[in-house]
C-alpha cells in the first residue's frame, strides 16, 4: 500500500482530496503547515503583526483537526514558521518595496508545499505528498507534466508553475479531475465540518486582511501625487506607490466624469504614481523579458509559439517565446494589458503547463516602458 502525505488546510478541497485517496487505496496522513507565528514575525518597529486570538491559522487547525479524526487517520503538525519567513514572506515585501507586485501563493508553493514539506514526507517514508489544488498530472511519453484543471475556472497551475519539475512524478492532486460543485457535494455527504466553509482568498497562511493596512506593518507609507500621464495634471494623491499594481483601477480614488484610470506605471525615484484612461497604448506592452525562469517540460525549443497567462484567471493569450542574449523573452505584437514586473508569466501548451518565470522588464514598441513614460513625464520627476 503506497503511503501518501496529504496537506491538510482546515479547507474543503483538502479535505476532500484526503477522503478520495483514502477510497482509493492509499495509506494517508496528513500535515497541517504552521508558518506564522505572531511572536516572531514582527512588524518595522519590533511588534507582532497579528493578534493570536484573531489568527485564522488556529481556527484552520483545530477544522483540520476535525477532519482527520473524522477521516480517521494521523496529523502532524508540522513547523515550517522560519522557512515562510526567510524564502516566502521576506522576499515578498523587499520586492514590493522595490516596486515589484510578487506573488506570494507562488512562494509558498515552491518554497513551503513543494519543498519543506515535501522533505518532510520523504524523511518520514512517504511514497507520494498531496494537496486539495486544482491541477493534474498528467503522463506524455514516460514523462510527468503539470496540467490543468478539468474545472478551468478553479484551475490552479498559474500558482504552481514554480514547484520543482523533479516533485512532479511523486505529487498527487486528486481534485484535478472534478468540479467545484461536486466537490462540495462529496463534503457535505461526508459530513465534514468544512462543507459549507468559504474559500481562502487572503495571503498565503496570514488570511484574509487588508493588505494595504497590513503590509504597512513593514513597508512605511509614503503619500505622494497621482498624474495624469497625457494632461500632467495632479489628480489626487497616493499613500505609497509600492502598493499598487500596473494596470490597477480600483482603489484609486480619483473618479472624475472622464470615465476609469489605471496605473500605467510607477516611478519610485520621485514617489509619482502615473495613470492613463482605458485606451492609452502604455496600458498594453507588446513584449517582457523573464527571470527565475523555471521549465516543466525536456522537449521546448525556441522560438516557441504557446499560450500565456500574466495574472490569475487571465484568458490564455497568444505569445512567442525565444532566448536572447541568454535570457527567455516573451513576445506578444497585440499588446497584453496589466503586464506587470514582478508577477508570474505562467506558458502553456494547450492544457499543458510548460513552465514560466518572473516578469522582469516591459516592453512597448521594443523599448523599455520606463523609458517611454519618463520622456512623457520628464518635468514632473
Amino acid at each position: 500500500m503506497k503511503k501518501v502525505f496529504v496537506g491538510l488546510s482546515g479547507g474543503v478541497d483538502s479535505a476532500v482530496a484526503a477522503h478520495l485517496l483514502i477510497q482509493q487505496g492509499y495509506h494517508v496522513e496528513c500535515g497541517f503547515m504552521r508558518n506564522w507565528d505572531a511572536s516572531v514575525n514582527s512588524d518595522i518597529a519590533g511588534n507582532p503583526t497579528i493578534n493570536d486570538d484573531l489568527c485564522p491559522q488556529e481556527v484552520d487547525y483545530m477544522d483540520a483537526l476535525n477532519v482527520a479524526k473524522k477521516l480517521n487517520v494521523p496529523l502532524h503538525r508540522v513547523d515550517f514558521v522560519a522557512e515562510y519567513w526567510n524564502d516566502v514572506f521576506s522576499v515578498f515585501v523587499e520586492q514590493t518595496k522595490k516596486g515589484l507586485t510578487p506573488n506570494p501563493d507562488i512562494l509558498c508553493n515552491k518554497h513551503i508545499k513543494f519543498h519543506a514539506f515535501v522533505d518532510y514526507a520523504k524523511k518520514h517514508g512517504f511514497d507520494y505528498v498531496a494537496t486539495g489544488h486544482y491541477a493534474r498530472i498528467v503522463n506524455v511519453n514516460g514523462e510527468a507534466h503539470l496540467a490543468k484543471a478539468v474545472d478551468h475556472n478553479k484551475d490552479q497551475t498559474y500558482f504552481l508553475v514554480q514547484i520543482p519539475k523533479e516533485v512532479l512524478s511523486m505529487t498527487l492532486f486528486p481534485l484535478g479531475e472534478l468540479v467545484k460543485d461536486e466537490v462540495r457535494r462529496i463534503a457535505l455527504e461526508q459530513d465534514f465540518v468544512v462543507a459549507k466553509k468559504k474559500d481562502s482568498t487572503g495571503i498565503c497562511f496570514i488570511g484574509e486582511r487588508h493588505f494595504k493596512e497590513f503590509m504597512t506593518n513593514y513597508i512605511p507609507k509614503k503619500p505622494g501625487k497621482i498624474v495624469d500621464i497625457e494632461t500632467k495634471k495632479v489628480l489626487g494623491e497616493h499613500h505609497g506607490v509600492m502598493f499598487y499594481t500596473l494596470g490597477q483601477r480600483k482603489g484609486l480614488n480619483i473618479g472624475g466624469d472622464r470615465g476609469p484610470w489605471f496605473v500605467v506605471w510607477k516611478h519610485l525615484k520621485s514617489n509619482i504614481l502615473i495613470v492613463a484612461q482605458e485606451h492609452h497604448p502604455y496600458l498594453k506592452p507588446t513584449s517582457a523579458t523573464i527571470s527565475r525562469v523555471n521549465i516543466l517540460s525536456d522537449s521546448l525549443s525556441f522560438p516557441l509559439e504557446c499560450q500565456a497567462k500574466f495574472r490569475y484567471r487571465q484568458a490564455d493569450q497568444n505569445v512567442v517565446l525565444d532566448v536572447v542574449e541568454g535570457q527567455l523573452v516573451a513576445t506578444f505584437n497585440q499588446g497584453i494589458k496589466a503586464v506587470t514586473p514582478g508577477q508570474e508569466a505562467v506558458f502553456y501548451l494547450n492544457d499543458i503547463c510548460i513552465g514560466g518565470g518572473q516578469v522582469d522588464e516591459i516592453f512597448y514598441q521594443d523599448l523599455p516602458l520606463r523609458n517611454w513614460v519618463e520622456k512623457e513625464i520628464k518635468d514632473e520627476i
